[in-house]
């Protein structure tokens, strides 16, 4: 299952690692729910922190992933030249 995951995010254009991170997200809240329900502070905190940290990491690895390429296809055509500092 793990091969199959790793070799789904390398070969993926660019959507499977939001995906991924949009997943940690999803369980991060689900474990949120589960602590706040149960009155248990550790868990919500877990829960809370894994949601935050997914809410970010999906933030961050759309712009790579996605938006990377876009603007560099959009710099090509309009032939514009990467900066060599």
């Amino acid at each position: 299952m793990t091969q199959q995951l790793r070799n789904a995010v390398a070969q993926e254009e660019g959507h499977a690692a939001p995906a991924i991170a949009a997943l940690a997200a999803g369980i991060g809240g689900v474990v949120l729910g589960i602590g706040a329900a149960n009155d248990s502070g550790v868990t919500a905190v877990i829960g809370g922190i894994v949601l935050g940290v997914g809410i970010l990491a999906f933030s961050l690895a759309d712009h790579i992933m996605v938006d990377y390429g876009m603007y560099d296809r959009l710099e090509k055509l309009e032939g514009k030249e990467k900066s060599k500092d």
